[in-house]
């Protein structure tokens, strides 16, 4: 297994606070996949907003963490250091359930294709063991 903290993250992904959404990697393979962690506190800021009488985060931004994960797998291969990897497209998604603080995400993404710059990840958050969001997302390194 291939561990990363958040400076190495750093060294990958150009993503920063408050945008960077990933705390750790637990394992990746570069090209192939990673699978990291979010650890949902309610001191986030979008918690303020959505929705304060009961906080819930975005899907859309668990959407985002998980293609955080994939950008972490993908622009770890050596001919893709210090480049970025835009979204192409979201298919396939479907929420699930919710995420609320103090939930720890597992975030997987697993490359599925590739063809030059574009690419899909095939991509599954989960808290407890229970996939709480799932979607393929294409990708184009630039």
């Amino acid at each position: 297994m291939k561990h990363l903290g958040i400076e190495e993250i750093q060294e990958i992904i150009p993503h920063r606070h408050p945008f960077l959404l990933l705390d750790y990697i637990e394992d990746y393979e570069p090209g192939e996949y990673a699978v990291g962690y979010k650890c949902v506190s309610y001191r986030e800021e979008f918690f303020a907003g959505h929705f304060p009488q009961e906080p819930v985060m975005p899907g859309v931004l668990t959407i985002e963490a998980l293609a955080q994960a994939g950008a972490v797998a993908i622009l770890s291969k050596e001919e893709n250091k210090g480049k970025i990897a835009y979204f192409g497209g979201i298919n396939k998604c479907k929420f699930k359930g919710k995420i609320i603080p103090g939930d720890k995400i597992r975030l997987e993404t697993r490359i599925i294709k590739q063809k030059g710059p574009v690419g899909i990840g095939e991509a599954k958050a989960s808290v407890d063991g229970k996939v709480v969001v799932s979607g393929e997302l294409t990708f184009m390194v630039g």
